[in-house]
């Protein structure tokens, strides 16, 4: 008995959200659509939530009030991908985006343990594609910051950050979009 090849089927951000809409999904339901596919996102431990919740934190004292610190809010990159970073900085106060989704965040930042290796392949070619400047890596596992920076379509044509810096625990970094805020890399790490 021969197998037919396995169809899978690609979808847009409206149609996603029209499912959400309709119930079909529940809002806490662990899923976020990257490049039209659905995906079941990593489990958080207690450490991973409580490292989050002291970035956002981290970063709203940097940005100031003029920037919302997003966490694990869905962002609308394009038409096929509304990914759910653990952090996003936008510009803006949370009342100017009621109507509809932030779409250009100025800094990305992924906590990773387990998710590490789709951080930094699957979402880092996402966010550049999409022309977020500023994406970043809190490698718990390896204890530093990756700095992804100067989106760039490759000959392959994938898209990847042409600069990309590991930052350890005595190192500062400074968000393109608060260029004055110097973030110590070891008040970014547990």
């Amino acid at each position: 008995m021969r197998m037919s090849p396995v169809q899978t089927r690609r979808f847009t951000r409206a149609e996603y959200d029209r499912l959400i809409e309709q119930g079909f999904f529940d809002e806490d339901e662990p899923i976020e659509l990257l490049d039209g596919l659905l995906v079941v996102k990593e489990p958080q431990g207690s450490a991973h939530v409580r490292m989050v919740s002291h970035i956002r934190r981290v970063l709203q004292q940097a940005f100031g009030e003029r920037y919302d610190v997003l966490v694990q809010s869905p962002i609308a990159l394009d038409d096929a991908s509304e990914p759910e970073p653990d952090l996003a900085v936008v510009r803006g106060r949370p009342k100017d985006h009621l109507l509809s989704l932030p779409s250009s965040p100025v800094l990305v930042v992924e906590v990773a343990d387990s998710s590490l290796r789709k951080d930094r392949h699957e979402k880092s070619g996402l966010y550049a594609r999409n022309g977020v400047a500023d994406y970043w890596i809190v490698n718990l596992v390896d204890r530093l910051v990756e700095v992804h920076r100067e989106p760039v379509r490759a000959s392959s044509g994938r898209w990847k950050y042409r600069s990309v810096r590991m930052l350890g625990p005595r190192a500062v970094v400074s968000p393109l979009a608060a260029p004055r805020a110097r973030l110590r890399v070891a008040d970014l790490l547990p």
